[in-house]
């Protein structure tokens, strides 16, 4: 029997954090993973790096083992990027981690050692391919010949492009067991829709995979009445946090998913060492959450394999309050209360959760929540926050108050109070 989209979905908003891993043969030159694009890099130049690829630290059981002590539950690795290089073997291409001095498919071990974590597995797949002989060229938007004379004119046929797209999906999906996530990316201009034979290709997905989710990316309408087959389950924000949310035309919430990254590039950049803080990110996946969504955060490994060591610090971080906290994170959503002044709200049917920011001069007031608090715990001990009414607070008969001793709060980062209502 057939999934609906509210089924497939469950597992999704219900854990909330995820972890992108842009990885490929782009780690070497380490300028980040449109370097072949920017630097408009022709093949001849860029094969060195495929030559050279070898990723002797390469150890995904690690990899999986980080994602999980940070508190994520599911995981997307780059399959392809545009740069066109698979780290999976395909019988379509030569132009694959197979035939680099790594000698092995990346994604199988990728998939077994997440699977084997327990996390839900996902493959991103680049629809351009600026290695591929039929993709476009000069004249494209981003094509790394894009404006070079002698391309001009050439005979690419998109066609064939677009059967090697569609018989690489079909391998990513057949050859390496049950894949939670396809993350197509991304559509422009008139690259977009059925130039991709996107109708065809979702249907081939729902084919080989009847569980699997798909983000927004193939170029349909996601927020329409009656959105297009391939328009997609999720949305997917880049490098923003939507301010409210995200809702179809009628107003009814959809899921969707920022993803981030935890510096300014995706792929591995050496000279970038402009990382957000823990900090940061926790309370960028509290406002995901607080609005209906999830946060895909981003690594980006070396040439060698590796996860940066400042993002396995941060993670690390990350895990130790998710260790505290994380049921005001798993399975919860936005709150039927207005954003507090001193910090968001997320909820999960009876229980709201205040995740408190600020330390406020005076009682924290509870908007609202006058009367209709059941008990109060602080969420990484469980003991007890008394609710009340203070003697200089009778003006606000609606509202309720807690209070924390001293002039600081217990996490300065984010204390979570677990509002349990009547």
């Amino acid at each position: 029997m057939a999934l609906n989209n509210e089924e497939r979905m469950k597992w999704f908003t219900e854990a909330r954090f995820g972890m992108f891993i842009h990885w490929g043969i782009y780690a070497i030159p380490a300028r980040g993973e449109w370097i072949k694009s920017q630097e408009r890099i022709s093949d001849e130049d860029y094969q060195q790096y495929f030559e050279e690829f070898n990723p002797v630290n390469y150890d995904p059981v690690r990899w999986a083992r980080i994602a999980k002590a940070a508190g994520q539950r599911y995981v997307v690795m780059t399959s392809k990027h545009h740069d066109g290089f698979c780290l999976f073997d395909s019988k379509f291409t030569d132009y694959k981690a197979t035939n680099t001095p790594a000698k092995k498919d990346l994604v199988k071990e990728y998939v077994d050692a997440f699977r084997n974590e327990g996390l839900k597995v996902g493959f991103y797949y680049s629809l351009l391919d600026w290695h591929h002989p039929d993709y476009p060229a000069y004249g494209d938007a981003h094509h790394p010949m894009r404006d070079n004379e002698a391309y001009k004119g050439q005979q690419r046929d998109l066609s064939k492009y677009i059967d090697y797209m569609h018989n690489q999906v079909k391998e990513l999906l057949t050859n390496y067991g049950e894949i939670d996530v396809i993350w197509f990316d991304f559509s422009y201009d008139d690259m977009k829709g059925e130039t991709w034979k996107a109708t065809e290709l979702v249907n081939m997905v729902r084919q080989l995979q009847p569980r699997i989710i798909i983000d927004n990316r193939l170029g349909g309408n996601i927020k329409a009445r009656n959105p297009e087959i391939y328009a997609g389950d999720f949305a997917s924000p880049e490098q923003i946090i939507p301010p409210e949310g995200i809702t179809d035309e009628d107003g009814k919430p959809i899921p969707w998913e920022a993803c981030i990254t935890l510096n300014d590039h995706w792929g591995y950049c050496s000279a970038d060492k402009n990382y957000k803080s823990p900090k940061q990110i926790i309370r960028a996946l509290v406002e995901c959450v607080s609005k209906n969504g999830n946060l895909l955060l981003n690594v980006g490994p070396n040439a060698k394999g590796e996860i940066p060591e400042e993002s396995i610090y941060i993670l690390e971080q990350v895990g130790k309050w998710m260790d505290k906290n994380s049921d005001s994170i798993y399975g919860c959503g936005a709150a039927a209360l207005p954003k507090p002044e001193w910090g968001r709200y997320t909820q999960k049917g009876k229980l709201v959760y205040a995740h408190i920011y600020d330390k406020t001069v005076g009682p924290i007031n509870l908007r609202g929540l006058g009367g209709k608090i059941k008990k109060a715990r602080l969420l990484s001990d469980r003991s007890e926050i008394k609710v009340h009414k203070p003697w200089n607070a009778t003006e606000y008969p609606d509202d309720a108050f807690i209070d924390f001793a001293g002039a600081s709060l217990p996490d300065e980062i984010d204390t979570v109070v677990e509002l349990e209502l009547n």
